[in-house]
């Protein structure tokens, strides 16, 4: 399947937002609007789509960076056409996006609910990096 992948532009918020409900990676806790608004076309971060050769959007990414390590969030592909390569090609250009910045640590984090994808990234060459994430809501 051809892929073309480019930035998201703010009319694509809608199409953005409902393929992160349909794969299952919005929760009570986020706003898919506020979080595509927050990140989309900024100095530091970025929100990429893929479409498929009718322009129709398939997948997406959000990526970020502090400075100092870059972020994957949102990594989706439409649930109708998974393993044709939509996913490694949006992680791709998302670690594009990072080192054109001279970022060079991209990381990811996998909700416990979510870790039928972790082969997924393996196979991309992300590890488990053995940490403690802390939180505080503010």
């Amino acid at each position: 399947m051809k892929i073309t992948i480019r930035s998201a532009k703010p009319e694509d918020e809608t199409t953005v937002t409902t393929l992160w409900r349909a794969c299952g990676l919005v929760t009570q806790q986020n706003d898919p609007a506020a979080d595509f608004r927050f990140a989309q076309g900024r100095e530091t971060s970025e929100v990429l789509l893929g479409e498929d050769e009718n322009q129709t959007t398939i997948g997406t990414v959000m990526v970020g960076h502090d400075g100092h390590r870059g972020w994957l969030y949102y990594v989706a592909s439409s649930p109708d056409a998974r393993g044709v390569g939509i996913g490694r090609s949006l992680v791709s250009a998302a670690e594009a996006w990072l080192r054109d910045r001279g970022v060079l640590k991209a990381q990811l984090m996998v909700r416990e609910t979510n870790t039928g994808v972790v082969p997924f990234y393996e196979r991309l060459g992300y590890e488990t990096a053995p940490r403690i994430v802390m939180g505080k809501w503010l």
